[in-house]
């Protein structure tokens, strides 16, 4: 799939489509030529270039996996951020977009590995815009038929704050969901407002017996809370992979 691409290469994306996540979330479409598609989890270079020269870079994750030129971000917007304001409020359709990509290696999920199918459980633990990777795991799993086990912990702070809510919310063949809401439940919630506990994770992910892969994607106190959690219960340390991300 990543034959011939050049993933170091500025290439010039095309915004196709915007869509409104949460009150300071979008996601984005755009239409890059030569990008050649990418394995789930990668991210990408994102260059804004200012009248005077100035340029500011960020990462982001890649929502969208498998083959083709079309790739989908999803964007939190952080007050005092450079690149995230103008991605969230001032772009639009038709708008012109410099990327690189796709990058990364190491926090991705396959398929198959060397003509072989991973049907090992996969444990995906996300907290806020950190479920983009996880999502494009998702896709990736739904699209491949694959047959491995999959499990979500999404962390919110509300019900509003859910990037890809209502595909979340009717979960894919083979994808258990479970949300954990940290500020306000919907009423009748079975569980309390509150952050995720080593208690959540015994009781919503799959245990350390299984020894599945873990992926856990979010805020750095959050990632770092849920790994030494999820250590404590007895998951090998190198089945865990983690992703954080901070201001942008």
């Amino acid at each position: 799939m990543t034959d011939g691409i050049k993933p170091n290469v500025w290439k010039v994306g095309i915004v196709a489509e915007t869509r409104t996540e949460t009150a300071s979330g979008r996601s984005i479409l755009l239409d890059v030529p030569g990008w050649g598609g990418n394995i789930a989890g990668q991210h990408a270079d994102v260059r804004l270039t200012a009248a005077d020269g100035y340029t500011a870079t960020r990462s982001y994750s890649v929502a969208s996996a498998g083959p083709g030129d079309r790739v989908q971000l999803a964007v939190d917007r952080l007050p005092t951020g450079e690149v995230s304001p103008y991605l969230v409020d001032d772009l639009i359709v038709g708008d012109q977009l410099e990327i690189r990509g796709p990058l990364g290696g190491w926090f991705v999920w396959k398929p198959e590995i060397d003509g072989a199918e991973q049907t090992g459980p996969v444990q995906l633990i996300g907290g806020g815009s950190g479920i983009v990777p996880l999502v494009a795991m998702i896709r990736s799993h739904t699209a491949s038929g694959s047959t491995a086990p999959f499990r979500l912990l999404y962390s919110v702070r509300t019900p509003d704050d859910a990037f890809f809510r209502t595909e979340l919310t009717e979960p894919s063949r083979g994808l258990d969901v479970t949300w954990a809401y940290t500020r306000r439940a919907p009423d009748g919630w079975p569980r309390p407002a509150g952050r995720v506990t080593t208690a959540d994770l015994e009781a919503d992910a799959f245990p350390a017996s299984l020894s599945p892969a873990v992926f856990v994607c979010g805020p750095t106190g959050f990632v770092e809370t849920v790994a030494n959690a999820l250590v404590e219960l007895g998951h090998d340390p190198s089945r865990i992979k983690t992703e954080r991300f901070g201001g942008q």
